[in-house]
């Protein structure tokens, strides 16, 4: 199996200790990569849950312990582990067992006493996910538990040293919050619904029992917190896009004046109630809320993010700000590193972007495959496409793009730019791509984007196609057709196996064949190309919701709601009508060469069914919840993604699924594979890549034979499905990871390298012939520029000396 298609955005990321690495959560695992390239270098593989947290060893007042620990990094995962690492050979060092699901960790900085020596002790303050104290009881007495109501979020302190909890819990939560540490340690806090709860952390010599608390309140729910790197100065995030900076807090109870005269009102500007805080300023840009803060290393700016896609920096002092627009999606988390001369954002379309500080250039950008689109509007199935010959899935993606991903090597190939249209995160979706088709060699594309109507008026639909470029996932635009069905919506689109023709069908009741013509020379001497309508179909008036193809091209199936029509596509000739299935079809497929026709029908009579072409009857049937299906392009086989529950049933968005392998021969299900968040999934066959080229005998000889699942969060997975045993191939067994080269440092990290000068021991032979009068030019000219002693002394004899010419006797 090949599993890919990981978030680098389901939490913040972490720099090394030297600025050269970045160590982002992807999944189960921690990829690691190069700032320089931003190519990945490793992984670290050993959690069996998501890795929700990694935190890199801080930095230590020994140069030993420091260059020791450079390395290291501690990570924390839902499968209630933290785990130590060196991740310059990616190596598990330690385990530490938490036993419950960790949402959230930091490692503060901080001392311990041993033997009248402070030591650097590595505590852990995490956020879990656990039962609460009338849970326990009731699970104790042998009664039902829910889990909505009765799970709770603790925040915890262990001691990885010893691998042990240190006290009780700090706290307890509706639900795990995530902890934010000071670059000191001293503070951490969290941002739990209209309040901030900080706590002071004894970094000398700790001690659980000196830990002390207050409460900063608001009057909205607040969703972020930043500390200030210097000063007593916190600020808070919420969820209308306002920030709050609450300056000298903790004055009273961190101080040890607690119980002394509270200050006067005109020194508590903004402060609420009894809050133990100087002042409290607000300001306002984000028109939603804010999904990081940040403060610069030198405490001047403060930093922060959310839904426009702008990184907004702040002035401390006089609340002037200044923006880094354009980065194309909601930002989530901003990470800088220790040099400060390279930071990293998180975004939400699955890529992390370097940038240059303080000018906030882009260097670098960490691409994963695009996270599907969040909204209720686009509820249709099957939207993305696949390049089953050359392993690559098409994702429309928020901002009118289409990616294309590699599936065997988990990195993206490219983006194509459907609509030229500005996008901006917070507006409404008033455009979307619906459709996303590609033929079978990969080389044509059609799309298909419709334009909501405002008010009811204006809507439109445009059918465009795509030739491809100089390489896969390369495509130029040829043909657009503004409402190729009037102003009815296209339901499908297929492209002919063995020749530049597709179909599209209508829910308005016809479907066109569109042919590829070359036209003459342009001006530039280039020949264009353009596709036209070659003929219209209809069948009673009915929508048509399908069609497809048959293997060699001769058949074109269309469906009529829950009739399926048969045409002759050269001639438009109706050359057959199959009997009438349970509800209309959402999809028609040929499996392979062979005269079945599988149909799809996702209402609420569901229904597979095959059906034999030849005789024109219907083969077999289920009734099934089916997600998605596909068809082998070569062999007779086809497979089946099922839900397990009824969707009416009020399952959860992320339902479990099964996978189904048939023969179209035969109604007994080949081979079954049970999945995850089949809810929103795709599947299709592909051929052999790489990957499994290396780790087969090679016999499979480059059929399509290979399926991949593409889950509702699209999360991957590759595998042979007739075999019910697959070897795990390493995720970093296929990846080009690069070496990282050692980064500059001292002189050459300011100025550059210096040019390396080699003394050479052996002084080679140099070119030198003698004029008539040598005298008057040999000693001329610069020292250094001279030829050696050796050869001016000869050379200055020799021409002393008379020359005769030599005689033959």
């Amino acid at each position: 199996m090949i599993t890919g298609g990981q978030s680098y955005v389901s939490a913040p990321p972490a720099f090394s200790a030297d600025g050269r690495f970045l160590l982002v959560c992807s999944g189960c695992s921690v990829s690691v990569f190069s700032t320089s390239t931003g190519m990945l270098v490793s992984e670290l593989e050993g959690h069996e849950g998501d890795v929700t947290a990694v935190v890199v060893v801080p930095p230590q007042s020994s140069a030993a312990a420091a260059a020791k620990l450079a390395t290291h990094c501690w990570t924390a995962g839902l499968d209630g582990f933290l785990i130590y690492w060196d991740f310059a050979t990616a190596e598990l060092v330690r385990k530490v067992k938490v036993d419950a699901p960790v949402h959230s960790m930091v490692i503060p900085n901080i001392s311990k006493k041993l033997k009248l020596t402070e030591v650097y002790a590595p505590f852990a303050f995490v956020s879990v996910e656990a039962l609460s104290n009338k849970a326990i009881q009731d699970k104790a007495k042998g009664k039902p538990v829910a889990k909505k109501k009765e799970l709770w979020g603790q925040l915890r302190i262990y001691d990885l040293w010893k691998g042990c909890q240190v006290g009780s819990e700090l706290a307890q939560t509706r639900k795990p919050e995530k902890i934010v540490v000071s670059c000191s340690g001293e503070f951490l806090g969290i941002a739990n619904k209209r309040h901030l709860y900080i706590w002071s952390i004894p970094t000398k010599d700790f001690n659980h029992d000196n830990i002390r608390k207050i409460k900063l309140g608001h009057t909205k729910k607040l969703s972020t917190l930043a500390f200030h790197p210097s000063e007593r100065i916190v600020a808070g995030g919420d969820a209308t896009g306002r920030i709050l900076i609450w300056r000298g807090f903790g004055k009273a109870k961190f101080s040890g004046t607690h119980g002394a005269k509270s200050q006067v009102d005109e020194e508590r500007d903004g402060v609420r109630g009894k809050d133990d805080a100087g002042t409290c300023t607000t300001w306002h840009w984000h028109s939603s809320g804010v999904n990081f803060l940040k403060f610069s290393s030198d405490g001047a700016y403060l930093l922060s993010g959310g839904m426009e896609g702008v990184i907004v920096v702040w002035q401390l002092d006089t609340g002037k700000r200044r923006y880094k627009p354009r980065l194309g999606s909601p930002l989530l988390f901003f990470v800088d590193s220790p040099d400060s001369s390279i930071s990293c954002v998180s975004c939400t379309n699955n890529q992390v972007h370097l940038l240059n500080m303080p000018n906030m250039e882009v260097l670098k950008t960490v691409a994963g495959i695009k996270l599907p689109i969040a909204s209720a509007d686009l509820s249709r199935r099957d939207v993305c496409g696949f390049d089953s010959t050359n392993g690559l899935v098409a994702i429309p993606t928020q901002d009118y793009c289409i990616q294309f991903y590699n599936l065997f090597e988990n990195t993206e190939v490219s983006e194509v730019q459907v609509c030229e249209r500005n996008f901006q995160p917070v507006d409404d979706i008033t455009l979307y791509i619906s459709l996303v088709s590609l033929s079978i060699g990969g080389n044509l594309m059609c799309t298909v984007e419709v334009k909501l109507p405002e008010e009811e008026l204006g809507g439109l639909v445009t059918l465009k196609f795509w030739n491809q470029g100089s390489r896969a996932g390369q495509f130029h635009l040829s043909t657009v057709i503004y409402e190729p069905h009037s102003d009815a919506g296209i339901s499908a689109v297929a492209f002919h196996p063995g020749k530049n023709m597709a179909v599209s069908s209508s829910f308005g009741g016809n479907f066109k064949v569109w042919v590829q013509s070359l036209s003459l020379q342009s001006s530039d001497g280039k020949s264009q190309s353009g596709w036209r309508c070659q003929s219209v179909g209809s069948y009673k008036k009915k929508p048509m919701t399908a069609a497809a193809f048959s293997g060699d091209g001769s058949v074109l199936a269309v469906a009529a709601e829950s009739v399926i029509t048969l045409w002759d596509p050269d001639n438009n000739a109706l050359v057959g009508v199959i009997a009438e299935a349970l509800s209309p079809i959402t999809k028609l497929s040929f499996a392979g060469d062979s005269a079945y026709l599988m149909s799809l029908s996702q209402s609420s009579k569901p229904q597979v069914a095959v059906w034999n072409v030849s005789n024109l009857s219907m083969e077999w049937s289920y009734t099934l919840f089916a997600e998605a299906a596909c068809c082998s392009s070569s062999k007779s086989e086809f497979a089946v993604l099922s839900l397990l529950s009824c969707p009416e049933g009020g399952a959860p968005a992320e339902q479990d699924g099964i996978i189904l392998i048939f023969d179209a021969e035969n109604s007994k299900p080949v081979s079954s594979w049970s999945v995850k968040k089949a809810k929103g999934g795709s599947i299709a066959f592909v051929k052999d890549g790489p990957s499994f080229d290396a780790s087969t005998d090679g016999t499979r000889g480059g059929e399509a034979s290979l399926l991949v699942y593409v889950n509702g969060s699209h999360e991957y997975v590759i595998f042979d499905p007739l075999k019910n045993e697959e070897p795990q191939i390493s995720k970093s067994t296929r990846k080009n990871i690069q070496a990282d080269e050692p980064a500059p440092i001292g002189y050459a990290s300011i100025y550059g390298e210096l040019p390396k000068l080699e003394l050479k021991k052996e002084v080679s032979d140099i070119p030198f012939i003698p004029s008539d009068r040598p005298w008057e030019t040999i000693f001329t000219g610069s020292s250094h520029a001279l030829p050696p002693l050796t050869k001016l002394c000869s050379v200055f004899l020799a021409s002393l000396l008379e020359k005769r010419p030599v005689t033959d006797e």
